[in-house]
């Protein structure tokens, strides 16, 4: 539950499609085949008789470790991918994400730089885009993952839009 620090009152704030999850279930299943197939080495190479020399609890322990720690990841999953949403105001545009450590990140349209929109092989699939905005901060990570395509390219001229104008009043 956010706080009122993260949370202001009154705002209406959009979630990610929820498409979105099945993108990042399918990223998170292909890195955890191959991280725990790559920890399972030692295994294999214990039962060659290749390398006698490896304590056989390291050569299970590895992989089960591995296997637990991508399992837990997988398990909050969802609620990372429901924890990410934005909102308009009238002068910024707030990004907020985040379950045990919850972040919301304030861009003013007048700092705003310019906006990307990109497009992966698998969230073209599944008709999704990703939004970023760019400030003059080279520490601002404002982006907005898993956006319905039209969304996406709504959003990149209104914010664009909003930007010009804010900026012109400057």
């Amino acid at each position: 539950m956010p706080s009122k620090a993260i949370d202001p009152d009154g705002l209406s704030w959009e979630h990610v499609s929820p498409k979105y999850l099945t993108v990042r279930l399918i990223g998170w299943a292909v890195e955890a085949v191959v991280i725990v197939a790559l920890c399972c080495l030692p295994l294999i190479m214990l039962g060659a008789a290749d390398w006698a020399w490896i304590p056989s609890w390291l050569a299970w322990g590895l992989p089960a470790v591995a296997a637990a720690a991508y399992l837990w990841r997988g398990v909050l999953l969802p609620r990372q991918v429901r924890a990410v949403c934005y909102a308009e105001r009238n002068e910024d545009f707030l990004l907020r994400r985040g379950i045990f450590f919850q972040r919301t990140l304030v861009v003013p349209y007048g700092r705003m730089q310019y906006v990307d929109v990109t497009v992966g092989p698998l969230e073209r699939a599944f008709g999704l885009c990703s939004l970023k905005l760019h400030t003059a901060a080279p520490g601002t990570n404002a982006s907005v993952p898993g956006l319905p395509a039209s969304e996406g390219a709504r959003l990149r001229e209104h914010l664009s839009e909003r930007g010009e104008t804010q900026l012109a009043g400057l």
